[in-house]
């Protein structure tokens, strides 16, 4: 082998070692920098997801407004709940969340009606 060939071969594997080094640094900093971004969005997703404020349940045969959290009714709604259908009666004992007062207005209008 002649110190030329050498050359070549050296300067050849050097070339292939930094070309596969470099893809592996951009492949390693994608996969971080995808991650990073799910993080963030996972992390503005559950802040932009809204806690209920109210909460809609039977309560001495009534349907009744609850502030989140609190066991005493914030409001009661002036409609029997022996009235409704047997779905919306099981939906007042699961229990209907709103986010907004603005929600809970439309549910009350629309179930008063």
């Amino acid at each position: 082998m002649t110190l030329k060939n050498a050359k070549r071969i050296y300067f050849t594997l050097a070339a292939a070692i930094t070309v596969s080094g470099f893809l592996t640094v951009c492949t390693l900093g994608q996969a971080a920098r995808r991650r990073k971004v799910e993080t963030r969005l996972a992390a503005a997703a559950a802040k932009h997801e809204e806690s209920p404020l109210f909460v809609v349940r039977e309560s001495g045969g009534r349907a009744a407004v609850f502030r989140s959290g609190e066991d005493e009714p914030y409001l009661f709604i002036d409609i029997d709940t022996a009235l409704l259908s047997d779905y919306d009666r099981a939906q007042l004992a699961d229990g209907l969340y709103f986010a907004t007062e603005s929600g809970l207005r439309q549910f009350i209008e629309d179930i008063s009606s």
